[in-house]
């Protein structure tokens, strides 16, 4: 396959990120000739535009996958993996899903019901969310290194911490209308040593997809192993 005839890799933040987590990934896939688009999902990073759910979240992403000429590797990122499979439900040019310690949910599913129904397990996320007046939460910036970032540079986590932005409340109870992991192939990368979902819940949900990875690094491979990570997404790539 030539390097004009690869997928575009399409990445999906995860919930009180952006765009900018993929930055150092991004780095290492231009190395080996795998292009890829980065998306802010609306209100997060750069986007002027206004908070969102779920369904809207994934409408974002339909859109821009619309507008790519070419097949897609669509990867998510924790609440991502949520967005991709309702985005994807309605694309004709996604080829491959990659769920990257990321929620799988089914029809009829979302992330909070979801994790109720999984075995019990305690993470440093929880302690970490601050709940506002206003159907947003932030998160503390104290306990943040813990829950997304423990394998990271040490010179790389007060930047990532200073990015991350509200996010809304109501996007992890809504339900997905799509799931598109029942019909398109798709990758699991388990995190082992993830303190934002736990490897139990991760186990349970990557039972769904096609094929299973496995790092043993934080919530945050893209920025922990960044080279493993590009590995994985490059094969998937070049098929």
């Amino acid at each position: 396959m030539s390097e004009s005839e690869l997928p575009m890799v399409i990445l999906v933040h995860g919930a009180w990120h952006g765009a900018w987590c993929w930055s150092t990934l991004q780095a290492e896939l231009d190395t080996r000739g795998v292009a890829s688009l980065a998306i802010d999902l609306p209100g997060h990073g750069v986007s002027l535009e206004p908070f969102g759910d779920l369904l809207s979240d994934a409408a974002h992403v339909s859109r821009v996958l619309a507008k790519i000429q070419r097949p897609i590797v669509l990867v998510g990122h924790s609440y991502g993996g949520a967005v991709i499979s309702q985005a994807a439900s309605a694309a004709t040019n996604v080829k491959h899903l990659v769920y990257m310690t990321a929620y799988v949910p089914d029809v009829g599913e979302g992330i909070l019901p979801m994790s109720a129904n999984m075995p019990k397990a305690r993470t440093s996320l929880g302690p970490a969310i601050v709940y506002g007046d206003d159907g947003l939460c932030t998160i503390n910036p104290d306990l943040a290194a813990a829950a997304f970032y423990g394998r990271c540079s040490a010179n790389s986590i007060p930047a990532n911490i200073a990015r991350l932005c509200p996010q809304p409340v109501a996007s992890f109870g809504q339900a997905v209308t799509g799931a598109a992991w029942n019909s398109i192939e798709s990758t699991y990368i388990r995190c082992t040593d993830d303190e934002a979902i736990h490897i139990s819940h991760q186990d349970h949900m990557a039972v769904r997809c096609t094929h299973v990875e496995t790092l043993n690094t934080d919530h945050s491979p893209f920025s922990s192993m960044p080279g493993a990570t590009a590995d994985i997404l490059e094969r998937i790539a070049r098929g």
